[in-house]
């Protein structure tokens, strides 16, 4: 039969609380008899936790002086996987809108460590670095992110106030299908019903939501990740660039992730490259080539980006691509020219 863990959890918060409980006053806190009580004891002797037998006519149990034992108990890589993962939650921006509860829940775990683990822990993250800023999105609302993930869970409607990128305010039902986090943001995507289509949405600019009513239909369409990416590579910005590159989508995306460009490999050509030049007749098999689709603010940053590949590449547009990759590549060579050659 399963062990009562959460009964046994329970008696051990009150053992901390300190002093020395009795076996009635246990048995009764925890609604058992006093047997029972004698064998949660036994199951907590049996994880390590220092609970001490005191006799007498007013014994019963206690933890041993100087320790204070934390209903979760963790081993040297489990208490720095938390620690880890609570100090790049807060720097990558996937925290909830209560800023502090992250650092609260750190200081937490750090206190009741062994001091020698606390002191190596400490040694760690004082020494760790990182070479991107913290996220400067703002998070998401702790009610918003729990109400929205249950109405995901069991496929019910919800109304939200969403305020846009441009600052209007709107109030809308949506059937949400999924959340997503990608660099620092987090996402929803759900179906619009007024507009009969599917959108994404920021969590972090949702500032009310209830659960309305009703279930709908789960979605069959792409899963959530891949509705936000596309959608995040598909949004309106300044320059439209396409770019056919030789090479599989996955060579390419090293450089071009999803959530940046739409990669298509393109089918084998019989009698030309992607430039119109001839294939080469002697190789075994051409390489593929692939179609990449973008939407940027700026252009500067592509040439350095297209020259990492180190694949040949065909700008169909825009033209000032084209421009800026010909200086790119005249500054290397004006650099190239400028170092002589070792004798």
């Amino acid at each position: 039969m399963p062990r009562p863990i959460a009964r046994v959890l329970t008696l051990l918060e009150l053992l901390q609380s300190g002093g020395i409980r009795t076996v009635p006053e246990l048995a009764d806190r925890l609604g058992v008899d006093e047997r029972t009580v004698r064998r949660y004891a036994g199951h907590l002797i049996d994880l390590d936790v220092p609970v001490e037998s005191v006799r007498g006519r007013y014994g019963g149990y206690r933890l041993a002086p100087g320790y204070r034992m934390p209903p979760l108990m963790l081993n040297d890589d489990e208490a720095l996987a938390v620690l880890l993962g609570l100090v790049a939650g807060r720097r990558s921006g996937l925290t909830t809108a209560m800023g502090t509860a992250g650092e609260t829940a750190a200081a937490k775990i750090r206190r009741v460590l062994p001091e020698r683990l606390g002191r190596a822990l400490d040694a760690v993250l004082e020494s760790l670095a990182f070479t991107d800023p913290p996220g400067e999105a703002e998070p998401p609302d702790s009610a918003v992110l729990l109400t929205i993930a249950d109405a995901v869970t069991h496929d019910r409607p919800v109304s939200v106030r969403y305020t846009a990128a441009d600052g209007r305010c709107s109030e809308r039902t949506l059937h949400p299908h999924g959340i997503v986090a990608h660099s620092g943001k987090w996402y929803v995507t759900a179906t619009d019903p007024a507009a009969g289509e599917d959108r994404t949405f920021r969590l972090d600019r949702i500032t009310a939501v209830r659960t309305l009513p009703g279930s709908f239909a789960p979605s069959t369409g792409p899963d959530p990740a891949e509705r936000v990416l596309t959608g995040l590579a598909t949004a309106p910005y300044r320059h439209e660039v396409t770019l056919r590159i030789q090479g599989t989508a996955d060579q390419i995306r090293t450089r071009l992730p999803a959530g940046l460009a739409i990669v298509e490999e393109l089918p084998p050509a019989e009698d030309a490259t992607p430039d119109g030049t001839a294939p080469d007749e002697t190789a075994q098999e051409p390489e593929r080539w692939s179609r990449v689709d973008l939407r940027v603010e700026q252009l500067d940053w592509l040439p350095a980006v297209l020259a990492s590949l180190d694949r040949p590449f065909v700008i169909d547009r825009p033209n000032e691509l084209r421009a800026l990759v010909e200086a790119f590549a005249e500054r290397l060579a004006d650099s190239a020219r400028r170092n002589p050659p070792h004798t």
